[in-house]
């Protein structure tokens, strides 16, 4: 019988190999995202059902949202995925400055997504757009009358609005909680070639965050 000696330190003792253990792992995260998908997939049917019964509302209350700053963070996300998908190669290759510095850069842009959302949630709720009762457009800013916005179901869009970068923006603050997790991790050296199950899979992970926002930037933006 083989001892724990015998085994790779990575190596769970429930698992014939690595090659085994590291399959296991990425079916179990396969199956999680699709919970995150079914997740995503409720907001946007609902979404479509209120986009389908005020399509002018819908598309005017959009102006209200800076495409510019959903540009620059859908270039910012686009960004992550290539760096983490680079420190994932640098991973298999034993490359341990190349992995580091990857996983630094996609936590960098991570933080970066996170601080723009911040200042475009700001500029909404300093003007009275927020959830629930309070929701009461008001004020002026670059030319834009903010009250003309109080229009019937106008607060049904930024409800859905919120709700759903909300909860991406979550997944973000998680990804950047993984990312540090395993960047330590790296900089003990605790990666090489035979053994990168997790950043393959903070990689997956990140790569839906980054899939979402490439839905909800255009339909919450720019149509």
């Amino acid at each position: 019988m083989a001892s724990h000696a015998d085994h790779p330190a990575h190596l769970q003792h429930h698992f014939v190999s690595s090659e085994q253990q590291f399959d296991s792992a990425k079916m179990g995260m396969w199956l999680f995202l699709i919970t995150e998908i079914l997740l995503f997939s409720g907001m946007f049917v609902a979404y479509t059902v209120y986009r389908v019964w005020y399509p002018e509302m819908f598309a005017g209350m959009a102006e209200l949202l800076d495409w510019r700053l959903g540009g620059l963070n859908t270039l910012v996300l686009l960004a992550s995925s290539f760096t983490v998908a680079l420190g994932i190669h640098y991973a298999q290759v034993d490359n341990k400055k190349g992995l580091v510095t990857n996983l630094i850069l996609t936590f960098v842009f991570a933080c970066i997504f996170l601080v723009v959302k911040y200042f475009e949630y700001s500029a909404k709720i300093e003007h009275g757009i927020v959830l629930g009762d309070g929701f009461a457009p008001h004020g002026v800013s670059h030319g834009v009358d903010y009250a003309s916005f109080d229009v019937p179901m106008a607060q049904q869009f930024f409800s859905i609005y919120y709700v759903m970068t909300g909860i991406h923006g979550f997944h973000v603050l998680v990804g950047m909680g993984l990312f540090a997790w395993i960047t330590v991790r790296a900089i003990k050296g605790e990666f090489s070639s035979a053994y990168y199950t997790p950043v393959e899979l903070c990689g997956l992970y990140w790569h839906l965050v980054d899939i979402i926002w490439i839905f909800l930037f255009p339909l919450l933006y720019l149509i």
